[in-house]
């Protein structure tokens, strides 16, 4: 089967999220990087939430992600924390002010409006294909799944509450929907 019509509909999709993206970012003097920092911040776990796992996430380079955390730290969106245990990690955190202002761009508008059209099953099937893409091509890249920690191999269920069977810490229930960066 050729496979070029959907990779075609994939590229120009995000070609079409990724423009709307550069022009609400330019709007509030924020790159495109900038925006994918503040949404993965928002979505990952205490583990995940460092330099590192930014710049594994989205595939950048350290001096980007470097660039990029300085800016967003001087206009207020995020704020640096020393580990408790670890003096040596830092980790990132979403101020209030920058939750404020993903909650304003994400998702982009064009995306909400066309997604409004679509049936709730629709979207259902588009996100367990798309899910199940996206699993694939990280596989095929070698690359960190970043899935959501309750589907990890790692996530236990016990008596009360959860724990990650890597590190052995309690999870919150919020934790256990957050992207990690150790999930397999």
């Amino acid at each position: 089967m050729d496979n070029t019509l959907l990779y075609q509909l994939l590229e120009r999709i995000g070609n079409l999220l990724r423009a709307e993206q550069r022009l609400v970012g330019n709007e509030l003097g924020l790159q495109e990087v900038h925006l994918q920092v503040l949404f993965y911040l928002s979505h990952c776990n205490r583990y995940s939430n460092t330099p590192l796992g930014v710049s594994d996430y989205l595939n950048a380079t350290k001096g980007t992600i470097s660039q990029s955390l300085k800016v967003l730290e001087k206009k207020g969106y995020i704020v640096k924390e020393a580990d408790a245990n670890d003096r040596r990690v830092v980790h990132l955190i979403l101020t209030t002010q920058g939750q404020k202002l993903l909650k304003q761009v994400v998702p982009p508008s064009l995306f909400a409006h066309a997604v409004k059209e679509l049936s709730d099953e629709q979207v259902k099937s588009l996100t367990t294909q798309l899910s199940l893409l996206l699993s694939r091509l990280q596989k095929a890249n070698r690359a960190r799944s970043f899935g959501v920690c309750h589907t990890c191999r790692f996530f236990l269920r016990e008596e009360d509450g959860f724990r990650c069977g890597l590190t052995q810490e309690a999870l919150s229930h919020d934790d256990s929907f957050r992207i990690c960066r150790e999930h397999e």
